[in-house]
């Protein structure tokens, strides 16, 4: 949806512009909201075309360089759904044998080169309120894009049955766990010696008294 700059007076014409340029949408909006316009702001060209079917506006104001579709295609899209509404091309200097045509083809009221300022606005200003021209455009409308204009709808029909997914190999049976005790410490085979050496002493000891060794 568009940005909307409301004024005061409820009964207020629209203006749809169209471009995705931030600075050129800013200086447009303020030169018809000086008009008394209400204006909506649109940056995408498929966008505009159904902001234009909901709003139908009196005034439209179309870039030919905007995403997704051109500015001359989305104004022969608007013409074809029977707005009898004004359309004015703009373009940059470099394109602008592109606006004139592009303006001819759609049946535009007027083109303006960008930046628009309020003098060159003023000047066209009698076009844009003078009649609406035909738009021969419209006759070729099909050839200029036909594989856009008509979108595959979705496949909705029945789903494959899917492959029959292989079983996972039977694993063989685990064979049982011997329990092995845990191996004495090294602390606990240091405990025997001092009942070793206390034995040994012991025997050293009646081998002294039986033969009657004394030490000295």
């Amino acid at each position: 949806m568009g940005l909307v700059t409301e004024v005061d007076d409820e009964t207020a014409p629209t203006v749809l512009v169209v471009d995705n340029n931030p600075m050129a949408t800013h200086r447009m909006r303020n030169l018809f909201k000086a008009r008394n316009f209400n204006v909506v702001v649109c940056e995408d060209g498929d966008k505009a075309v159904d902001e234009y079917i909901r709003l139908d506006p009196e005034l439209v104001v179309l870039a030919l360089d905007i995403p997704s579709l051109d500015g001359h295609l989305a104004a022969l899209e608007m013409r074809e759904h029977g707005g009898e509404r004004r359309i004015v091309m703009v373009g940059p200097r470099r394109m602008a044998a592109l606006a004139r045509d592009a303006a001819h083809s759609a049946g535009a009221v007027a083109w303006l080169e960008k930046p628009i300022t309020a003098e060159a606005l003023d000047a066209v200003w009698g076009q844009v309120l003078g009649p609406i021209p035909d738009a021969p455009g419209l006759e070729d409308l099909d050839a200029l894009y036909p594989d856009d204009r008509v979108k595959p709808e979705a496949d909705t029909g029945p789903m494959l049955p899917l492959p029959a997914l292989p079983l996972p190999a039977i694993l063989p049976a685990v064979a049982p766990v011997l329990e092995v005790a845990p191996p004495q410490t090294a602390q606990r085979k240091r405990g025997r010696w001092p009942l070793l050496l206390i034995g040994l002493v012991a025997a050293v000891g009646a081998v002294a008294y039986a033969t009657g060794y004394v030490p000295v």
